[in-house]
Formats: C-alpha cells, sequence, structure tokens
C-alpha cells in the first residue's frame, strides 16, 4: 500500500483558516483524510470497513456556515462509542452481535453540531482495560513517530491517537480512565487533554469505571484542545491569559520520577528549564500522599469493581472470546465484597480532600506524562510478565490524576529526533480553564526554545 501524501495543515486551526480563505475544500480535506486512514501508516487505527466512507457527506458541512467551531474538520471515534445506526463493540469481538445504536451518544452528538466529518470509528484496547494499546482481535496500531521499530502506540485509545498522530483526524474522540488519552498522546508525540469527568457526559458510552471514566480528546495542538473541550462540555473555555512569570508550579518527587528513561529525564529537565527561563516559580514538593494509592487499591481499585459489575454476565458465558490480559483485570473485580468497594470509595474521597489542600497554592503541578519511551510491540506481544509491567508503568503517573477526580494534560516537551515525551500538566478537578490557559503558554514556550536550537 503506498504511503499517502502527509496532511499539509499542522492543527484545525490551521486547516479552518485554509478552509476560510478558500485555499482547500471540505472535499479535498475528506479525500486527503481518508487515504492517510486506509494506508498503511493507519493499519488496524480503524475498525474493519470503517473508512469506507465518511460518515457525512461534505457537501452537507459545507453548508452548516463558518461560526461552527468544527465545520469540515475530519474527526474520528473511538469504538467506545454509540454512533446511531452502528454496533458499538468496544474493540472486542463479544459485543459483535449488540443491537446497532439507536441514537449517538452525547459526545458524537455534539461533534456533528458542531460540524466535524465523522472519519469512521477508531480501534482500542478491548473494553478499554489497559494503557499498552494492544488488540489481539483487530490487531494492533503502530506508533507513527518511529518508521523503523514497531512500536506500542499507547492505549487505551490506540487508533483514536494514530488517526490524530497521522493526520487522518484532527480530532480523536476517546477516553481516559487512568491515562487512556494522556498516554497514547505521550507515546505518540500529540496532545492529550483530560479534562474533570464531570464536564462531559459518559451517557452513551461503554463504562470502563463509573467513577473514574472522562469523555475527552486527542489533538494536534493546545488550541485545538480547547476547542475540542468546548464542543464536547458546550460551554466556552474562558483564557485569562496568565503569563509563565506569574505561575507557581509544582514538581512531583514521589514516585512521578522514580525510573525514568534516560529520554524522558533530559526532556522533563529541559522542559523545567524552559519554564524557569520564562519566569515560572517551580518548587519541587514530596507529595507523600501517591505513596498511598497502593494501599488503597489493594482490593483491586475502582476499575476491577466497576468494570466486573457491568460485564459479569457476559464474561461469566463468554469469557474465552475475551482477551485474558483483559479478562484477567475485570475478574479481579469479582473478589471484592460490597464492603470492600464501598470503604474504597471513602478512602479515595479522603484522600482527594487532602491532595487538594496540598495544591492549593499552586497553579499546576508537572510531571512527565509516562516513565519511558514507547517500546517495541514485539516486546508486550507474547511476554505476560512484560505486557503488565509496561502497563503498571504507562498507567503510573497518569492514573493519579484519575483518582484526584482531576484534569491534566500531556503536551509534547522531546526535541526533534527523538522517540515522544509527553510533559503532563495537572490540577485537582475543574481547574480545566485554568489549566488549558497555562498549557497555551508552555506549549508556546517549549516551541520557541525549539526555534532558538
Amino acid at each position: 500500500m503506498n504511503q499517502p501524501t502527509p496532511m499539509p495543515y499542522v492543527d484545525l486551526h490551521a486547516l479552518r483558516q485554509a478552509l476560510d480563505c478558500g485555499q482547500t475544500s471540505v472535499g479535498e480535506i475528506l479525500e486527503q483524510s481518508l487515504a492517510i486512514a486506509r494506508s498503511d501508516a493507519c493499519r488496524h487505527a480503524f475498525m474493519p470497513g470503517q473508512t469506507d466512507i465518511a460518515r457525512e457527506s461534505p457537501a452537507i458541512t459545507a453548508t452548516k456556515g463558518r461560526a461552527l467551531a468544527l465545520a469540515g474538520i475530519p474527526v474520528s471515534v473511538k469504538d467506545l462509542f454509540d454512533v446511531a445506526g452502528e454496533v458499538t463493540t468496544a474493540g472486542s469481538t463479544v459485543l459483535a452481535t449488540a443491537p446497532a445504536a439507536q441514537s449517538d451518544c452525547i459526545a458524537v452528538a455534539r461533534l456533528r453540531a458542531a460540524g466535524a466529518v465523522l472519519m469512521g470509528r477508531t480501534n482500542m484496547v478491548e473494553f478499554a482495560f489497559s494503557g499498552v494499546g494492544i488488540n489481539p482481535h483487530f490487531g494492533t496500531p503502530v506508533n507513527p513517530a518511529d518508521t523503523e521499530t514497531a512500536r506500542i502506540p499507547g492505549g487505551s485509545s490506540s487508533g483514536a491517537a494514530v488517526s490524530v498522530a497521522t493526520g487522518a483526524a484532527f480530532v480523536g474522540l476517546g477516553s481516559d480512565t487512568g491515562g487512556s488519552i494522556r498516554i497514547p498522546a505521550g507515546l505518540c508525540g500529540i496532545v492529550g487533554f483530560k479534562s474533570t469527568a464531570r464536564c462531559v457526559p459518559a451517557t452513551g458510552a461503554v463504562p470502563l469505571s463509573t467513577s473514574l471514566d472522562t469523555v475527552c480528546a486527542l489533538t494536534r495542538s493546545v488550541r485545538d484542545a480547547v476547542t475540542a473541550h468546548e464542543v464536547l462540555s458546550d460551554r466556552r473555555v474562558l483564557l485569562a491569559g496568565k503569563p509563565l512569570s506569574a505561575c507557581r508550579l509544582a514538581v512531583a518527587r514521589t514516585q512521578m520520577q522514580d525510573g525514568l528513561s534516560s529520554t524522558v529525564a533530559t526532556a522533563f529537565e529541559q522542559s523545567l528549564q524552559v519554564l524557569r527561563q520564562a519566569g515560572a516559580q517551580i518548587e519541587e514538593i514530596a507529595l507523600n500522599e501517591i505513596d498511598e494509592l497502593a494501599s488503597i487499591n489493594a482490593t483491586g481499585g475502582l476499575s476491577a469493581a466497576e468494570s466486573y459489575a457491568w460485564h459479569r454476565k457476559l464474561i461469566a458465558e463468554h469469557e474465552a472470546q475475551y482477551d485474558p490480559r483483559v479478562a484477567q483485570r475485570i475478574l479481579r473485580g469479582a473478589r471484592m465484597s460490597a464492603a470492600d468497594y464501598i470503604d474504597l470509595l471513602a478512602a479515595r474521597q479522603d484522600w482527594i480532600t487532602r491532595m487538594q489542600a496540598r495544591l492549593r497554592r499552586f497553579d499546576a503541578v508537572l510531571s512527565p506524562t509516562v516513565p519511558i519511551v514507547a517500546p517495541s510491540i514485539a516486546s508486550v506481544l507474547t511476554d505476560n510478565d512484560e505486557f503488565f509491567r509496561i502497563n503498571a508503568l504507562l498507567l503510573r503517573n497518569t492514573s493519579v490524576v484519575n483518582m484526584l477526580d482531576g484534569c491534566a494534560i500531556s503536551i509534547p516537551c522531546h526535541t526533534p529526533g527523538q522517540l515522544p515525551v509527553g510533559l503532563m500538566i495537572w490540577h485537582a478537578a475543574l481547574h480545566d480553564d485554568a489549566l488549558l490557559d497555562l498549557a497555551l503558554h508552555v506549549e508556546s514556550a517549549l516551541a520557541a526554545s525549539l526555534q532558538k536550537q
């Protein structure tokens, strides 16, 4: 299969400007996106048959007017979300015979209302239960950041990340329960914003953990993340324009900087230097509360308990069809009692209260999104011990924010020629607008630093 010409637009804002100026058309963009989606670069990124047709006529989209935020913009949809007339399989064969959705889920409906062109459903980790990105049923998308070694894309929003990183889509609708947006963003070199969970309704999405699931998106820039969040949350983001010189940022020492690969450690330290030079006040803090999470989740955690509640009948009848690694994690919830679950909810709330108090004097916390660069697919495909070791590493930093019920964004911070590294900027619940405002300044500072090199 021939490789298509790369999409010439760096992000959806640049594409919208080109559309508004008549430099291109929705039809031309659709054809370019479809060519990329059907190419080897997106092999296994979309579910089978999903790139045969776009989900909306470009002629119809073109009549919607320039005022719509996503008019004419190619958008992909993780196979977790209901799209009217289609079966939502959540990356599994177990749901293949389920009835087609009667209506769009809320997130998809909002994307359509904003004028988006739906490119198709993207592949994912079965039932969204892993940060690695492997799918034994439909194949594993390959991280486009490395053309020599087939590397994992990260998960569970694996296909969504590849669709955005290659230019097949400019927004990838996904979900984040323990890092499923930010992990693939960090590994693939794009932007992933996890909003506060309550900001976007999860109605019409297959749940993993109703306490932790967040409906959010992958994009090619922070300004695109702002637009996508405005559409999905159905509200305007208020950007205060607070300069970095007025920001007080924390760097979490505890656990989040343990065992960093040399590439990640170098990129993270260089990012901190850039932000200090831009005037940001950066303070290292221990955040010992993070060490408590292992004991809080010792009985299995919210994802195990809540996924088992949803799957218990299905997995009892069809366990042989599940990815064994996914089934293993779901079935851990069968061993949790109601008392264990109630205790876990109470422990989490107490932990959130104490963490919020610790973070109150900071504008945000800075951490590496994940401690390693993307390993090869071969290294985790057949070795169970290595798979679960890598999975735990990938989820370690990002899952802290989900337990906090917080918000976070991963933005690329590596130098050209290096494998992607993500810088995670995070805070407690409902700091979304301030976090996006800060991320715009951080992205700008990092870009300016690269231009000087």
